[in-house]
């Protein structure tokens, strides 16, 4: 290599290293500075784009490299790669969103964690697939230092310490995964510094490239005697055909992007940016688009790259380098440290985001386990270590293979290989999914046979051409049988290598796991919990979509089981692992689910364990989590058996038919209320109407009158509609939030003002007490505006007359505010005071006087409820109703944290 580029325009070494390097320090400023931000609730990666540009990870060395490589070579053979992940983003709803809302509402944090899980908690399966996914990524993270040691060769011309260059990059990037991947034990709350420093790398490969590209098109532009156009033309006419290329066809470019899109779908860093990383459920439904976008700029000029290579460089020199060599054989030593940069990226976030990902399994299904079983003490400093070390240990290993296996071999063999190998999760995945029946042991099996499938006919081959077993075994195979042959298994020939080694693994893999899953079929646990992921929850996320996944939660569990220890206990152990922020809020939001005063004493019972596990499974994993909670408790809370997996089964049934039958009741009873209620006021101006079209001679006060009346109920009838609309969204969850912090004295001096003249004309009186200081919330300032207008518009309407009376307080609580508003009207029956907030329900004592749609205090509850409040009425000490609003003080949670007024849209998607 450095022979065959000895002749072209060079980078000097020092030059080559402290760009590098200076890169590598710009990117730890990047995730300071993210970090510092989101301590200041300025979350930086809370934006589509940056989630979107943070997916693409995906696009690691092998695309900034190995692309050009492929289509200098095999000419448009690189494309399939990036259609599989793009057909997978296009079917975001029905692949990705199930996926997301399992792994957001069961706390999540690795594939490994979502197989076991699914499959009854099985702790032996959960490591399985940890060691299974760390030895399948290692190929593909030596593929990186790879790279990286192509590319120091490249720009500095074999000049010598090389190794040296990318050994010390390879510490750089480990003390930076180290540092940045396990800044807290709990890996489900996002880990800002790192995905910001993931998302500038995207943005610099991207802009690398296509500066690339703007550059040649510039060169072959420019070409006075258009020699250079003529050859980069004729190039171009030879490109081959798909069925072309030496042994490969159409079927093989469909097993590719098959191959593709499941390894997009199933790699550890895949599943960290898509799933674990996600911020808000509606960034996944705009990177659907914004990804695959980003996907086709970054390839937009690997063929003229390719073939500009081809006419300029001589031979010897590897395509997989064309990306530099171009711009050194044009001169251009600028544009080389640019793309050498771009390259640079490409690697070290894909290093950086596998490491960490693989990590957290290996710690939470292998470490953590193990410590607690021989009766240790686990603290978060130990697992945060253990976390640290492992990242430390898969980027070494990485490094190792590159030193022993991958200097002999193009970018794009150890990528597929790599691939080939996490295509093996696959009939697990889609088996947790789709089939009830798929027990744990048989996914075990499976995983075992494929693995083993796959380890023959794609990894030992790459073993064979770096020397470690006899070329002989490629041919004539091991011992001379040739239906052995790695490449030709069971003597079938005519498919690609790496088609053939995905269909053997894969279809051995399939059939063992539903063979064993047939003969050993899930007990009454396993069963329970695949039909809420085959059911439930794949139900739900296809038809309400993304939106729905923010909200996600556990079904309750309906048990009268009570455990003997007390919840301090239990809190006690949740305290050591999980910030006091974070359980604080998690409390509060168990409690409103369970319809439990903020002071209420918690009962360990079932409901109350597993909202525990679920906490503490995103700081430890599922297995260690559970193991931890036994210990705490002294006993092992009531598993699903048989029996109770059949009853459970058929009161699911019953109260679905219920529910069923409850909605039908309610659509039939909101369409008669709301034709009810259209048809007065089209009554009366239709009435009216008639009358003067009749009597053209009426007199003129008359006919004001009349006038009067058809304005009046005309603006009733459109405020009947835009209430409705309204309240219809609020219920779909179609409904646009804005997410910002809102003092609550400005909303309610709001209020008063636009109310006053009101209360003036029907002779009342509006008092407003509000507090000195600040009442900061985190919500929707016009949805508060709205709530509250409803609420004192509601008091006017049945306050006395005249000297009637309105009173709007604000008043801090220990962790809420709670916003009171009172009149001297007839009040609320105490049998009434639920159902008032129903659609069109008027309390018996008003109904007579009421004017309004009767959808109003409807609406004010469930803007309240969305915003982490709650509303209740009561007797006011003026003598007739109070309303009461409570809301959360500060931040109510880290999805509603400060938005720097971006408008949230939460519909479907």
């Amino acid at each position: 290599m450095a022979e065959a580029t000895r002749g072209l325009g060079l980078v000097a070494p020092g030059v080559a290293a402290a760009a590098a390097f200076g890169y590598l320090l710009l990117l730890f400023a990047v995730a300071f500075w993210a970090d510092r931000r989101a301590a200041q609730h300025r979350s930086v990666i809370d934006r589509s784009w940056v989630y979107s540009l943070s997916i693409g990870v995906y696009c690691t060395a092998w695309t900034f490299f190995g692309s050009v490589g492929v289509a200098a070579e095999r000419g448009l053979w690189f494309l399939p790669i990036y259609f599989g992940p793009t057909l997978v983003m296009l079917a975001a709803p029905l692949v990705l969103v199930p996926m997301l809302r399992v792994a957001k509402s069961l706390r999540l944090t690795s594939l490994s964690d979502l197989l076991s899980t699914r499959f009854g908690h099985r702790a032996l399966l959960g490591r399985w697939v940890a060691l299974a996914l760390v030895v399948v990524s290692i190929p593909y993270v030596a593929l990186q230092l790879k790279a990286i040691a192509l590319a120091f060769e490249i720009v500095s011309g074999g000049a010598g310490g090389e190794a040296a260059r990318t050994f010390w990059l390879v510490v750089v990037l480990a003390l930076f995964a180290a540092l940045f991947g396990t800044r807290r034990l709990d890996v489900t709350e996002r880990h800002e510094g790192l995905v910001a420093a993931v998302a500038f790398e995207s943005a610099v490969k991207l802009g690398a490239f296509l500066l690339l590209g703007v550059v040649i098109g510039a060169v072959l532009l420019g070409d006075a005697e258009g020699a250079l156009r003529a050859a980069w033309w004729e190039a171009w006419q030879a490109v081959p055909k798909i069925d072309a290329v030496a042994a490969m066809g159409y079927g093989d470019w469909l097993a590719l992007i098959v191959l593709a899109g499941v390894a997009f779908l199933l790699l550890p860093r895949q599943f960290q940016v898509l799933v674990v990383e996600n911020v808000r459920a509606e960034h996944l439904t705009r990177a659907s688009w914004q990804f695959p976008l980003y996907l086709w700029a970054l390839n937009l000029f690997v063929v003229p790259v390719a073939l500009l290579g081809k006419v300029l460089l001589p031979d010897g020199v590897t395509s997989d380098g064309f990306v530099l060599t171009v711009p050194l054989a044009l001169h251009e030593h600028w544009l080389a440290v640019v793309v050498f940069l771009g390259g640079i990226s490409a690697a070290t976030s894909m290093v950086i985001v596998e490491s960490v990902a693989l990590a957290t399994m290996i710690s939470n299904d292998w470490v953590a386990p193990w410590w607690l079983r021989r009766g240790k003490t686990l603290a978060a400093g130990h697992l945060l270590w253990v976390r640290r070390a492992v990242i430390v240990a898969v980027i070494a290993a990485g490094y190792l293979f590159f030193l022993l296996a991958g200097e002999s071999h193009a970018l794009i063999a150890i990528g597929l290989v790599s691939f080939l190998g996490v295509a093996q999760l696959a009939p697990a995945v889609v088996a947790a999914f789709l089939w009830p029946g798929a027990s744990a042991v048989g996914v075990a099996a499976g995983l075992f046979v494929g693995l083993v499938v796959w380890g023959y006919t794609a990894l030992l081959p790459l073993l064979i051409r770096s020397g470690w077993f006899p070329e002989a075994w490629l041919t004539v195979g091991p011992a001379g049988i040739a239906w052995l042959r790695p490449e030709a298994l069971f003597g079938v020939e005519g498919m690609a290598p790496v088609t053939a080694s995905l269909v053997w693994s894969v279809l051995a893999n399939g059939v063992v796991l539903i063979s064993v899953s047939v003969l050993c079929p899930p007990d009454g646990a396993t069963r329970a919990i695949a039909r809420r992921f085959v059911a439930d929850q794949l139900f739900r996320a296809s038809r309400k979509g993304a939106a729905t996944i923010a909200d996600a939660s556990v079904a309750p569990v309906r048990s009268h089981w009570r455990a003997k220890t007390q919840s301090s206990a239990v809190l006690e152990v949740l305290a050591r692992f999980v910030s006091a922020e974070r359980l604080e809020e998690a409390l509060r939001a168990f409690r409103a689910e369970r319809g439990l005063a903020a002071d209420a004493p918690l009962v360990v019972d079932e409901a109350f364990v597993a909202f525990a596990e679920r906490l503490l499974s995103g700081a430890i994993g599922g297995v260690a989590a559970r193991l931890v909670l036994e210990g705490v408790l002294g006993e092992r809370a009531p598993a699903w058996d048989e029996v109770m997996a059949l009853v459970d089964e058929a009161r699911a049934v019953r109260e679905a038919n219920e529910r069923l039958r409850e909605l039908d009741r309610m659509k039939d009873e909101f369409i008669a209320s709301v034709s009810h209620e259209l048809r007065t006021p089209l009554a009366a101006v239709r009435a009216y109407a008639e009358l003067l079209a009749a009597d053209p001679d009426i007199d003129r006060e008359t006919r004001r009158k009349f006038y009067q009346t058809m304005v009046r109920e005309s603006e009733r009838l459109t405020r009947l509609v835009n209430q409705v609309l309204d309240l219809a969204k609020l219920d779909s969850g179609h409904a646009e939030w804005r997410h910002e912090a809102v003092d609550l004295r400005t909303v309610v001096h709001e209020v008063a003002e636009t109310m006053r003249p009101v209360m003036r004309e029907r002779g009342g009186e509006l008092g407003v007490v509000v507090p000195q200081e600040e009442a900061i919330c985190f919500g929707d300032r016009d949805r508060l505006v709205q709530l509250l207008l409803n609420l004192v518009g509601n008091a006017v309407q049945f306050m006395k007359v005249p000297h009637g009376k309105v009173a709007v307080t604000l008043q801090p609580d220990a962790q809420t505010w709670r916003l009171i508003v009172e009149d001297n009207g007839p009040g609320v029956p105490p049998e009434e005071r639920q159902a008032i907030f129903e659609r069109f329900h008027r309390a018996s004592k008003t109904r007579a006087h009421s004017t309004g749609t009767g959808l109003g205090l409807a609406i004010a509850k469930r803007i309240a409820e969305h915003m982490g409040g709650a509303i209740a009425v009561d007797e006011s000490p003026l003598g007739g109703a109070r309303f009461v609003v409570t809301l959360p003080r500060g931040t109510v949670s880290q999805e509603n944290r400060e938005r720097e007024d971006e408008p949230q849209d939460l519909g479907g998607g």
